[in-house]
């Protein structure tokens, strides 16, 4: 199992005839995604290079092909008004990766899916999206060919596990504010046998969509996943509020990690939300209340897979 997307989720790109969704929508399709059509505004009628069908509306999409979830390439000025027509049109599962929306705009948007859209899911935007890993059918690296799973986003997918080609039998999930960690993370799963269940980059934006507690309580419900591996950063409070939350519900060992120890307070690195605002959104002070909480926190991003092997039971020789 998984959570949010599998094999049979049927996926539109927003955007999909600019360069970005053009690209990232024939990744998808190569890795086995069920992309069913696209949307741009004005191109109506038309297909993509991938033979897509293009729809003016996202409702004309929803309608035509039955899609539950929607990748949103659109620039930044449109895209809350994209997240708001994919939920009106009965998207249920939106992956805003686009960068640099206006917080004003989600703020709004925020309020309008909480209020008139409860059931929607929306992840980022400023994120690298969600997979669950397919079957591994063939081939190796990035020639490797994938059955069964589901890829919405940008992140390489041939660097990801399914539980049945893992060597442990074993699969985390994976939920992160950073792409790249997420990556590394992932990689560093499947190269001692772990595989993943789905993985989750929330974004890095101080105004999102699915936070870790969300994230959390998914996949301690899903059977299919053995272990949670969690990645923050500086800049709010929601990855302590998941470390609380984690203690008290979660059955399932759940591996931190806290980017952005060297931070000078007040400076933004990167993401929008990664900004030390004060004493307690600093990753010390996240690490500490972590561990108090219980979770195994490893210091480096390069000693996550050897924290994720130990809490798994698999002892040295996985690490």
């Amino acid at each position: 199992m998984a959570i949010l997307i599998d094999g049979s989720t049927k996926v539109l790109c927003q955007g999909i005839t600019g360069s970005a969704g053009a690209f990232h929508t024939k990744g998808c399709l190569d890795y086995g995604t069920s992309m069913v059509g696209g949307v741009t505004p004005g191109k109506g009628g038309q297909q993509d290079a991938n033979g897509l069908p293009i729809f003016d509306t996202v409702a004309d999409a929803v309608d035509a092909t039955g899609a539950t979830a929607s990748m949103l390439f659109v620039p930044p000025a449109f895209a809350a008004d994209g997240i708001l027509e994919a939920a009106t049109a009965g998207v249920e599962v939106i992956c805003a990766i686009t960068e640099g929306i206006p917080v004003a705009d989600m703020v709004r948007t925020r309020e309008i899916l909480d209020r008139d859209h409860p059931g929607v899911v929306l992840i980022g935007p400023n994120c690298p999206g969600v997979i669950t890993p397919g079957k591994r059918v063939a081939g190796e690296g990035p020639e490797a060919t994938f059955e069964g799973g589901c890829k919405i986003g940008i992140m390489p997918g041939y660097i990801h596990t399914h539980r049945a080609d893992a060597a442990s039998g074993k699969a985390v999930g994976i939920v992160s504010r950073s792409g790249t960690l997420t990556y590394e993370a992932v990689w560093q799963c499947s190269d001692r046998g772990i595989g993943q269940s789905t993985c989750v980059g929330i974004g890095g934006d101080p105004v999102k969509g699915m936070n870790f507690i969300d994230c959390l309580e998914r996949f301690e419900a899903d059977p299919e996943t053995d272990e949670v591996v969690m990645i923050g950063e500086i800049g709010g409070t929601d990855e302590v509020d998941a470390g609380r939350w984690a203690a008290q519900h979660m059955t399932k060992p759940v591996v931190g990690f806290i980017a952005g120890r060297t931070a000078p307070k007040g400076k933004r690195m990167g993401h929008a939300g990664a900004i030390i605002g004060g004493a307690d959104d600093t990753a010390d002070a996240k690490i500490s209340a972590l561990r108090e909480a219980g979770l195994e926190v490893s210091d480096s991003p390069a000693g996550l897979g050897h924290a994720m092997a130990i809490a798994l039971g698999l002892g040295a020789e996985a690490t």
